[in-house]
């Protein structure tokens, strides 16, 4: 296949990973992509500060690089069994101006090579729209539980004549023969979701669980409504995060998931199923404080991915 990947910004990897940007030469559990554009509404959101979040992501991860061995709280271990570290980074997906879309479909097809390989996607984004074009790369790799952390639900059509845009990503999910289900998780707040899109997504079977329930019955309560034996995959929108934990987004929204909260559910996924894969987006680099947002995405993925590759190890 043609080459869609290049080396990250500031060359600097995931965790200090190797880097991999030829995809026939994946080998390891966990392979990072960055998928810095999606699917804007405007010229301006193609230049939104979302494209800067893997690089700022990556850039970020050396400080947890270096004391990767050593013993990790949240996991109550060493990280990754203390082992050689289970990634390879492959760059970013390329974007040219003279095909102004072509990078969406780069990105599924990356994706799509990634999982050919057995190795489990960690997706860098980029705004919210990068979901959708990540999902479609599962096709014949499902079915899938589709956890989403967001304080919105994702479930317009079209905004502004756009279908795959960053309020529609859940939307788009659903009609996916391979998604059995979408569990959205975070919910508060005013956003791009009318009445009857929420009644749409009730309609087709997803659980909605607003912020509020998970902080009263903790993320266990949430845990036991999940299906035994699922492939999960996880999308982490930054604004379903408390601000007090991730300030660098661009919708803000007050008492989203606490990191106890979000970290809790990131670990006992690995329970239920196999974390089939998991992307970030709507981190804001610009709009973060002292690089907490970035912190807590960086402490969130090793949280899911340490306990994974722990079990898968076992």
């Amino acid at each position: 296949m043609p080459s869609f990947l290049q080396p990250p910004g500031q060359a600097r990897t995931f965790l200090g990973a190797p880097l991999c940007t030829d995809l026939e030469q994946v080998r390891a559990p966990f392979a990072v992509i960055g998928a810095p554009h999606g699917s804007p509404y405007s010229l301006r959101d193609f230049a939104a500060d979302t494209i800067n979040a893997p690089t700022a992501v990556r850039a970020r991860s050396a400080r947890f690089a270096a004391s990767i061995g050593h013993f990790d709280f949240d996991l109550d271990g060493v990280a990754f069994g203390g082992g050689p570290l289970p990634f390879v980074d492959c760059g970013d997906v390329t974007d040219t101006h003279l095909e102004p879309r072509a990078h969406l479909d780069r990105t599924t097809t990356v994706v799509r090579s990634v999982l050919d390989r057995g190795a489990v996607p960690v997706v860098l984004g980029g705004d919210d729209s990068i979901v959708t074009h990540v999902l479609r790369a599962y096709e014949g790799h499902g079915p899938l539980q589709v956890i989403q952390i967001d304080a919105h639900l994702d479930y317009r059509d079209e905004v502004a004549g756009v279908r795959d845009g960053l309020s529609s990503p859940m939307r788009r999910a659903s009609e996916m023969a391979w998604v059995e289900r979408i569990v959205h998780v975070g919910l508060r707040g005013v956003g791009s979701a009318r009445a009857s899109d929420v009644a749409d997504s009730r309609a087709d079977g997803n659980l909605l669980v607003k912020a509020e329930a998970l902080r009263s019955h903790g993320a266990d309560w949430l845990l036991q409504q999940l299906p035994l034996g699922a492939r999960y995959f996880v999308t982490i929108d930054v604004d379903g995060l408390d601000p007090s934990i991730a300030p660098g987004t661009r919708a803000t929204m007050p008492g989203g998931l606490l990191f106890h909260e979000a970290a809790a559910l990131m670990r006992g996924l690995s329970s239920r199923g196999m974390v089939v894969g998991v992307d970030v987006v709507e981190y804001c680099p610009a709009l973060d404080v002292n690089w907490t947002t970035a912190d807590t995405v960086l402490r969130l993925l090793i949280n899911l991915l340490g306990v994974h590759a722990t079990l898968s190890s076992g």
